[in-house]
């Protein structure tokens, strides 16, 4: 049997997860996953009720909650109740968002695309039972397809928001993901059909309080609009802001921009920010170990997520920092990150962006399990395959070198783990290459070519026998040099 060798290895994953192994040995501590994160919630204090820092909407004087609620990663029966179900939780919901209104939160952030195209109903039943004064919502024009490019298909899931919400105003309504597929996307999408004119004439009849838009890919997108401020007035914008995009979005992937440069264009025209990915879709709360070890050596109150948290919402030119939170645990959590905010100082920041340099050194996929990509025509979890990777990788379970001690175990933890976290008819090895996926990921991952390696790697994970480690493998490494 053909069995994959270190060079192999290299050549599939590059050196990442070796750099990442090698620290967690220094560090002679074990791998950081759901157990230590769930350790944190064990002693978690309540938050407390009228302590939530706001910041005032410059155009409308209206006072918004520093922590938004992004209705993106709802809780369904298969998170609650187990089984296989992705039907959402409407009761659970209901609970999150009872509990985040009594400690202060009012934005709330949604979209046609979230939850499968659930997401806004089920946000319009939790906040129906309030007096809509009580609530700022955000939603957002996702007309992605092409089915969907025409200004009647985009009208009617305009209005199809609003009674999705049960609302007949939106607070802040966001041309959705502007940048992907560029300056050609953005015309057919906004320009071309005359949508963006309909909706600055919805905005001057209050239907709209605040129009703005998302962020996400070509920096010639983001500049065209900015550069036209004074024609659309744009009232808010919807960025990328974490401690590691800030200077190191580039790095991780070339077609990203910094934050520090969106941020400042932003900040040079007064337009307010409203914060997405602090914590890049969980990656800044599950940190490798010898980081995580790092942070809470630093203040032992405090978790990862509180960090990347405090950090976004310093600026004062930040609006709201939003979170898609599941479990009530984690919205106690960002709860007393800004109940009330203390903001990280110039010391913290340093901290933290040395932090954020050892995390591009990690070298893992750039997934923040936004679940853009699905749902994938063949049926694959993209999502579930890229996050399962990067948890091993952290934690440093990764099955190497078959010469390795800790080898067989990491083989069955990693296969074992894998078959639970990702149905076998969805794992990466149904993979055509379609790539359909590719223009709807926020970060321009290659989706295709990862599915491809982690295919590779998991055939020869499967493929490879048990050996004692004192057997010497059979070395199939080419002769290249």
């Amino acid at each position: 049997m053909k069995k994959i060798s270190r060079r192999v290895f290299l050549k599939l994953f590059g050196g990442g997860a070796l750099a990442t192994s090698a620290a967690l040995a220094a560090c002679g501590g074990k791998a950081a996953g759901a157990k230590d994160a769930e350790d944190e919630y064990k002693n978690q204090v309540e938050p407390p009720v009228g302590k939530m820092t706001y910041r005032e909407d410059p155009h409308t004087k209206n006072k918004i909650s520093l922590l938004g609620y992004g209705m993106m990663r709802l809780p369904t029966m298969k998170d609650t109740k187990g089984g296989s179900s992705d039907e959402i939780d409407q009761d659970m919901v209901n609970k999150l968002v009872d509990y985040a209104i009594e400690h202060g939160v009012n934005y709330f952030d949604t979209s046609p695309a979230y939850c499968q195209g659930k997401s806004e109903a089920s946000t319009g039943i939790a906040l129906h039972k309030y007096p809509r004064e009580k609530y700022y919502v955000a939603t957002k024009l996702s007309n992605f397809s092409p089915t969907t490019f025409s200004k009647k298909a985009s009208i009617e899931m305009y209005h199809n928001s609003m009674k999705e919400l049960q609302v007949d105003y939106i607070d802040y309504y966001l041309l959705h993901a502007i940048g992907g597929g560029g300056m050609e996307a953005l015309h057919q999408r906004f320009l071309d059909n005359g949508m963006l004119d309909f909706l600055v004439a919805e905005r001057e009849a209050g239907r709209i309080r605040n129009l703005g838009f998302s962020y996400h890919g070509d920096i010639e997108v983001f500049d065209y609009l900015l550069e036209n401020h004074d024609k659309y007035k744009w009232d808010f914008v919807q960025i990328e802001l974490n401690y590691l995009d800030w200077e190191y979005a580039n790095e991780i992937n070339p077609d990203n921009t910094d934050a520090k440069y969106l941020y400042g264009e932003l900040e040079k025209r007064g337009i307010p920010a409203v914060v997405m990915e602090p914590l890049l879709g969980g990656r800044l709360s599950k940190l490798p170990q010898f980081l995580y070890t790092r942070i809470k050596q630093r203040d032992p109150e405090k978790s990862a997520a509180s960090w990347a948290f405090r950090y976004a919402g310093s600026p004062e030119g930040v609006l709201t920092v939003l979170s898609g939170m599941t479990f009530m645990e984690h919205l106690k959590d960002n709860l007393l990150s800004f109940c009330p905010l203390t903001p990280v100082t110039e010391e913290d920041k340093e901290f933290l962006y040395e932090v954020a340099k050892e995390i591009v050194g990690t070298d893992n996929i750039p997934c923040n399990d936004c679940k853009y990509c699905l749902p994938c025509p063949y049926g694959i979890d993209i999502p579930g395959i890229f996050v399962h990777y990067n948890k091993c990788k952290n934690e440093g379970r990764i099955p190497l070198e078959i010469m390795e001690e800790e080898y067989a175990k990491r083989r069955r933890e990693y296969l074992i783990g894998y078959d639970r976290a990702v149905p076998r008819m969805r794992q990466a090895d149904h993979c055509i290459g379609c790539a359909q996926c590719v223009e709807h990921c926020p970060q321009s991952i290659k989706i295709p070519q990862e599915l491809m390696k982690i295919s590779e790697f998991v055939e020869n994970l499967r493929r490879n026998p048990v050996i004692k480690h004192d057997e010497q493998p059979q070395d199939n490494t080419d002769s290249e040099s």
